[in-house]
């Protein structure tokens, strides 16, 4: 019988080599490690060189979820990328740029913009394209260089963020299938969490983003909390079957609010905050290729996702892990 579910087939990341911890930042803002340790759970983050793109971050990661998937770029069909810090400002799309970095040539490629939720965002779009039969293999990427963005004299945002790159690549395969995803928004809090514009010779302009974090803890915990409750429910799932629950890494206090809400040990969740700060689109496929990496995740292995970002945007996703792990 012919396959009719779709399936994550492979996890990869690509992280840039350089460091920049608390006390890095002490010297370029007035911050201290212990205020950032606490507020946040972030100890450091990795910052991309000049001279590397959100695209280049984004094909990295793309040549390994290929190669996990045991495929080759020519059997890609299409290429979707969740980023808020494109190369570009409009245009060329940075799926465009990677595709062109990949030698492929005549396939579908274009960018969303979800913010931290856009990885589910992209699981829910490949999903209907390779059920539907309108494309076979898609390639699915989170990609950030949030550093290019981020204004370094502002001491309430720059601990926060981290650049990075998680791809994976979507197929058919009834045995592992992508169970549910759930996405939603309400463009009514927007302005809580936003890249600021400018007008400049009417040229819009991006200049840093910019957050009211006290008003997005509060709504982003009972909104995550609720979007897990509901999907579970949806598909008669209890929290103990999760083998692994994946959030977007924004903020340990958010992640350990939402896992006290729902009752999930420590050793079903994936907590990397730490490491990478909040990457935005990038922060759930780099915290799942660290479980795979880490081989808590295998073939099978029952995931839960769930994200919160700008807009406001938000997504839940369950499924069974399609890619083979030998580590």
């Amino acid at each position: 019988m012919k396959s009719n579910k779709a399936s994550l087939k492979s996890i990869a990341s690509y992280i840039p080599e350089k460091i920049l911890n608390n006390f890095d930042l002490e010297k370029m803002v007035q911050t201290d490690n212990e205020w950032i340790l606490r507020r946040t759970g972030i100890e450091q983050r990795h910052i991309a060189n000049d001279d590397e793109n959100t695209s280049d971050l984004g094909t990295k990661a793309a040549i390994k979820a290929i190669q996990r998937a045991n495929l080759n770029p020519q059997d890609i069909d299409a290429i979707i990328v969740a980023t808020l810090s494109p190369d570009y400002f409009t245009m060329p799309s940075t799926a465009c740029k990677i595709a062109h970095n990949l030698g492929l040539k005549n396939i579908t490629a274009f960018d969303i913009s979800a913010a931290c939720s856009g990885f589910i965002y992209l699981l829910e779009l490949a999903k209907s394209m390779v059920e539907s039969g309108i494309k076979k293999n898609v390639l699915i990427i989170g990609a950030e260089k949030i550093s290019s963005i981020i204004d370094y004299t502002d001491r309430s945002m720059c601990v926060l963020f981290g650049d990075g790159a998680g791809a994976g690549v979507v197929s058919l395969d009834d045995n592992f299938p992508i169970i549910d995803i759930h996405t939603a928004s309400d463009g009514e809090f927007g302005d809580l969490l936003m890249t600021q514009r400018s007008q400049q010779s009417n040229i819009c302009m991006p200049l840093s983003m910019q957050m009211k974090g006290n008003e997005v803890f509060k709504i982003a915990v009972n909104t995550l909390s609720n979007d897990v409750i509901n999907i579970l429910a949806k598909n008669n799932i209890n929290a103990n079957e999760i083998d692994l629950f994946i959030p977007h890494q924004a903020n340990l206090r958010i992640i350990k609010a939402v896992q006290e809400k729902l009752n999930f040990k420590d050793q079903q969740c994936v907590v990397t905050v730490q490491k990478y700060g909040n990457t935005s689109a990038a922060s759930i496929p780099m915290a799942i290729n660290d479980a795979y990496e880490d081989g808590r995740l295998k073939q099978g292995s029952l995931i839960l996702l769930d994200a919160f970002g700008g807009g406001f945007t938000w997504g839940s996703a369950l499924l069974r892990f399609g890619g083979k792990n030998d580590k």
